[in-house]
């Protein structure tokens, strides 16, 4: 079993800017939280992030041939701007979760529309590094629930 995490725009920045928004928390710690929690579930994880879309496009586009069977996905900004995005993961057809560290519903009204969120197998959002473990723990129970449905 394999998921995929993937961080779009500025969320390299994480621990540094607005620190009253996104927490004291790296992407790296964050990347080290989760990887743990799917680990001591026996799932294998991957950790990407970009600031480039094309990137995030391709790397989603490499699931067709990978073995990712969960995505968790925090667009960042792209959440509220990139059809391209949602273009890729509808076409590669592997179920996700759209993760948010803050409440893009309590933010600036541009942030309460998101591209994803009508895909997603779920929403986890404004609990900051918890929504990503929150995020960790519904896929370990999707992953799980499908092995069973497959038996």
């Amino acid at each position: 079993m394999s998921v995929l995490i993937i961080n779009g725009p500025n969320l390299n920045l994480l621990g540094q800017r607005e620190v009253s928004i996104y927490g004291e928390k790296s992407l790296e710690e964050i990347q080290y939280l989760t990887e743990q929690c799917l680990e001591n579930a026996g799932i294998c994880c991957e950790f990407f992030q970009s600031n480039a879309e094309h990137e995030i496009i391709d790397r989603i586009q490499s699931t067709i041939d990978d073995e990712t069977e969960v995505m968790i996905i925090n667009p960042a900004a792209f959440t509220h701007t990139s059809v391209a995005i949602r273009d890729a993961v509808a076409a590669v057809e592997v179920p996700f979760i759209e993760v948010h560290l803050s409440n893009p519903h309590t933010r600036e009204p541009f942030r309460k529309h998101s591209y994803f969120s009508d895909l997603a197998i779920g929403v986890i959002a404004g609990f900051g590094v918890q929504s990503y473990l929150m995020a960790c723990e519904r896929a370990i129970d999707f992953l799980k629930q499908n092995e069973l449905d497959n038996d």
